[in-house]
């Protein structure tokens, strides 16, 4: 229900409105004219904020509600800042403060933003889905938990261009999103992109394509004076006219004088002029721009019509003029373009706002005063209550180190059926793009079922293993095959205690080689701070057989260089428990940084002796520190007389290369070589852990700090002990080690397209074999 704006509302509104676009385009010209400037331009959207502000004043001062969830394109954040000071949420002070360090951001960002926002949506196209799958995700815990949510509707505000992202028409196909009734977008059909006016008549096409995803598709396309004129004699040509106009045609006539509108029209049909009659040449440009997009009425109709749908999802194409109310209004270079100082004051004489009052809010005793007031105190959320009803994470879920072989894959499966009777095992959710059984899901699924919005008839497969007995207390989302959904559904799955109040355990799994696909939507997703675990599996070249196409290489830096994201590569399953276990309890740790985890993961079975091995050595409680800090070191050079003659060499692998590694150290020791062999867990702990070292002593002048679990790993005392590093995947991922101490480092790993064959037959060709990993240290040592 929305709140009601009074019998003044309409007025009230259009007087909000004047108000959030004086301060909106004010803003951006602070930003650009009122401080010292650097070399580089400020910037900023003042004409896509123009064409946002009865869109967005509609929304705040009218529609919503304090449950409701909303994401605002990105080029509109001048105008959210706007409302929020009318609100009376900001700091005045920092009004003049956008793009200024520890200011007013460009775009909304839920981990920068001074007043919380709901979704991030600086990448264009990705805040235009993350409402869908939050609704999606409210969804499936409503199903779940005793009690629903808090209602909420999740709404986007999109750009026209951002339609053009083909993430979003990945989303709007998934059945995973299909017959949501509490979503709503809002499409600013302003008809231009930042260099150009959109083709044609493009619209059409896009209505038909929501149409035929099952949304209700509705429109806010003319304002009261155009609809007037429509009424009268000739209005129903002048309406044929107007609408059969390609957006060129009618973004250039909006800035044509009045007498040549006229003829424009007449020309086009002779009985256009008769509904112009009464209206004179001076007032036809600011009639012809008379669009829903810019008449709160027509918007809270087609509001209040979206609503109405509760079993589908709804789009509102609001027609809008890119600059409205400016000077560059409709123009076709508007998308960066400034006011000048001149330009400014003319628009505040306008709008009449004074020179001393220009960031002012309204007064506490005026109509639009008391209606801002009693929005602020109808959006306020209640405070957040903690989430002291979640329960531990065990620590780990297959026991102690046993021998045998098995593969992290393998072991994963395992681990994940067992985390589904502990008593976390409701709240985890696992998601996959139709590559759940090849993820090795398939134990955790035969347990909890597969996750539909309604109860569907029973999917088993009889005696087939895999059971896909679906539900609406399924616990596992099959997506169809699109990475881009998956992440943009973990993404928001991993933000449900701040947009569902409740605590989830995300999980999805996907082709490793195929993370690249969606990764536009995993950034996203970091950024936002949101809280997962990633499997990526099979992983590498030792996928084999299964083809060059099919094998990641550069997935390890990503994983390392994506802040919010931490890669591990466990090569043993004992270490990927402990690591799993230690990756969803820190999602539940709401109250440190947000932290993902990455699980790189193979299908290779490994004797899984040297960790029974090395966990005899340093103790099992020392063994998963470590293990859990980074890295531990997996075999180790004896300290006695014996070895201090010796040349020494430092072998750092992670992963499925173990094997190779460690009989390259067989193969050294014959050589009278000594090589200590370092098992990296997570390459991207260790390098964040060193960063964060070399941070705080740069920022310290060098006082001492503890030194971090890679320096200790590899020794002060072997700074110039030369390192091998060994990896599936590219050379580069752990090449860095040599900068810990300044050691020489021989880096070997996959820095070619790979192709098909034999485990051994690719570890020949890539130089990951045993004898090239020997070869390499006696190369280092040379």
């Amino acid at each position: 229900m929305s709140f009601d704006a009074g019998s003044a509302g309409t007025s009230v509104l259009d007087e909000i409105a004047a108000r959030v676009l004086w301060l909106a385009t004010r803003i951006v010209d602070s930003a650009n004219h009122d401080r010292g400037q650097d070399e580089v331009k400020v910037g900023g959207h003042q004409a896509s904020s123009a064409s946002m502000v009865h869109i967005m004043t509609a929304l705040w001062f009218d529609h919503l509600d304090a449950g409701d969830r909303v994401s605002v394109k990105p080029h509109a954040s001048p105008v959210l800042h706007a409302i929020e000071h009318l609100l009376g949420l900001l700091d005045p002070a920092l009004l003049p403060t956008l793009r200024a360090k520890g200011g007013l951001q460009a775009y909304p960002s839920r981990t920068k933003d001074a007043v919380p926002v709901d979704f991030s949506t600086g990448s264009v196209g990705l805040g235009a889905t993350a409402p869908l799958f939050a609704a999606a995700i409210r969804r499936y815990v409503d199903d779940h938990r005793g009690q629903p949510a808090p209602v909420s509707r999740f709404i986007a505000i999109v750009g026209d261009a951002e339609l053009d992202e083909g993430n979003v028409w990945e989303a709007l196909l998934d059945p995973a999103v299909a017959g949501l009734g509490n979503v709503m977008w809002v499409v600013d059909l302003n008809r231009q992109s930042l260099d150009r006016f959109v083709p044609g008549m493009k619209v059409r096409a896009l209505q038909a394509a929501f149409a035929s995803a099952g949304w209700q598709v509705l429109e806010a396309k003319y304002g009261k004076r155009l609809q007037a004129a429509f009424e009268r004699k000739g209005g129903d040509q002048l309406r044929a006219a107007i609408d059969a106009m390609s957006n060129e045609d009618y973004q250039l006539l909006l800035r044509r004088p009045g007498e040549e509108i006229r003829g424009h029209l007449a020309g086009v049909d002779p009985a256009c002029a008769k509904a112009l009659t009464d209206v004179e040449d001076a007032d036809l440009p600011s009639l012809l721009s008379d669009l829903g997009g810019h008449d709160v009425d027509e918007l809270r109709r087609a509001f209040r019509e979206a609503d109405a749908a509760t079993e589908r999802s709804s789009v509102v194409f609001a027609y809008t003029v890119k600059g409205w109310g400016l000077p560059m209004a409709g123009d076709r270079m508007n998308h960066s373009a400034l006011l000048s100082s001149d330009q400014m004051r003319e628009l505040g004489r306008r709008l009449g706002v004074r020179p001393d009052q220009e960031w002012d809010r309204f007064g506490p005793d005026t109509p639009t005063g008391q209606l801002c007031d009693a929005r602020a105190s109808h959006l306020r959320r209640p405070d957040r209550t903690g989430f002291d009803d979640v329960p531990p994470v065990p620590q780990s879920t297959l026991g102690p180190p046993t021998t045998g072989r098995s593969s992290t894959q393998e072991g994963f499966g395992k681990a994940m059926a067992a985390l589904a009777r502990e008593p976390i095992g409701p709240r985890l959710v696992t998601m996959a793009p139709d590559v759940a059984v090849s993820t090795n899901l398939g134990g955790f699924i035969n347990r909890v079922g597969v996750y539909v919005a309604a109860d569907s008839a029973r999917a088993d497969a009889g005696d087939s293993l895999l059971r896909w007995e679906q539900s609406p207390k399924g616990q596992h989302i099959e997506l169809g095959l699109s990475e881009m959904n998956l992440f943009g559904l973990l993404g928001q799955a991993g933000l449900s205690s701040d947009l569902s109040d409740h605590v989830l355990f995300p999980v999805g799994t996907v082709y490793d080689p195929f993370v690249c696909r969606g990764l536009d939507a995993l950034i996203y997703a970091c950024y936002s701070g949101s809280r997962f675990v990633l499997v990526g599996t099979p992983s590498g070249v030792t996928l084999a057989p299964e083809g060059g196409a099919h094998q990641s290489t550069i997935t390890p830096s990503i994983g390392i260089e994506l802040p919010g994201l931490t890669l591990a590569e466990p090569a043993y399953v004992t270490a990927l428990d402990w690591m799993l276990s230690d990756g969803l309890a820190r999602i539940a740790d709401l109250g440190r940084p947000a932290e993902s985890l990455y699980l790189r993961l193979t299908t290779r079975p490994l004797d899984q002796s040297p960790f029974v091995t090395a966990a005899e050595r340093l103790g099992p409680d020392e063994l998963r520190r470590q293990v859990l800090a980074g890295g531990y070191r997996l075999m180790d050079v004896n300290s006695g007389s014996d070895d201090e003659d010796r040349p020494l060499v430092q072998l750092a692998a992670s992963g499925a290369v173990m094997p190779e590694v460690l009989e390259a150290a067989a193969i050294l020791d014959d050589e009278g070589v000594a090589a200590t062999v370092l098992d990296l867990t997570s390459a991207g702990r260790l390098h964040a852990g060193w960063a964060e070292a070399r941070r705080s002593r740069i920022r310290n002048a060098g006082a001492a700090t503890p030194a971090a679990h890679i320096e200790t790993l590899l020794g002060k005392n072997r700074a110039r002990v030369p390192i091998v590093t060994v990896h599936d995947a590219s050379s580069h991922a752990l090449s860095w080690l040599g900068s810990v101490h300044g050691a020489a480092v021989v880096p070997l790993g996959v820095d070619a397209f790979g192709q098909s064959g034999t485990i051994a037959d690719l570890y020949d060709t890539f130089d990951l074999s045993a004898d090239a990993i020997a070869n390499a240290a006696l190369l280092a040592l040379d």
